[in-house]
């Protein structure tokens, strides 16, 4: 028979070894898969727009009355962030916070989706005595009063760039007019650079520029 400390050595030695074995043979744990972005449904977001929208906005997305915007086109995560705006106040509305405030996250997007997927209606400058005037201004700025050209962010055919600056190309003058001087007035607040882009033009060249966006195809 083996002395008693013997086999109280072996014992002792026998139970880290299968310690380290298992801490080796755990596996590690599997990293957590990423969230998938619902698509948006452009038939659901069809439907929407026609109950929602297009009596203002056009059938289509091209809206008919000049105070009213064209949508049809426009970049889709623009439309979305408007949407949201109206719906938690940060763009003053009441005729869009009161529509806004019946859509959901998932409206906005089938929305703002399918107007993108439309096809935009081309405008027309009105004034050619004031076109020449906001053609330079569209495209060179105002370098004495530190106005930058529309063209930078909006590109020079007015297509803007997707998630960060909107189509402007063939807006309503009046619309786009309205919006100038809300963001030079204090009105519209929901973009930092346009007002102060804005806070630097008069009367005669916010009504320049927007029409001869209302001609930029």
């Amino acid at each position: 028979m083996k002395p008693l400390a013997t086999l109280l050595m072996a014992a002792v030695l026998a139970v880290p070894a299968l310690s380290f074995a298992d801490e080796k043979a755990a596996p590690a744990p599997a990293p957590a898969a990423a969230p998938v972005a619902a698509k948006p449904d452009l038939n659901q977001g069809s439907a929407k727009f026609a109950a929602v929208c297009a009596a203002c906005h056009g059938a289509d997305g091209n809206s008919g009355t000049p105070a009213n915007p064209k949508l049809a086109q426009q970049h889709p995560e623009y439309l979305v962030k408007q949407l949201q705006e109206f719906k938690n106040g940060k763009r003053p509305s009441p005729v869009m916070q009161a529509f806004a405030a019946q859509l959901s996250d998932a409206d906005m997007k089938n929305i703002a989706y399918w107007a993108g997927s439309q096809k935009a209606k081309s405008g027309f400058a009105k004034d050619k005595e004031l076109v020449a005037l906001g053609e330079r201004i569209y495209r060179g700025g105002i370098a004495d009063r530190q106005v930058a050209a529309c063209a930078g962010c909006h590109s020079p055919n007015g297509a803007g760039v997707p998630s960060q600056y909107p189509r402007l190309s063939g807006q309503h003058a009046d619309y786009t007019t309205a919006q100038l001087i809300g963001f030079r007035d204090g009105a519209r607040k929901n973009s930092l650079q346009m007002t102060q882009i804005a806070a630097r033009l008069n009367d005669r060249e916010i009504r320049a520029v927007s029409d001869y966006i209302a001609g930029l195809r």
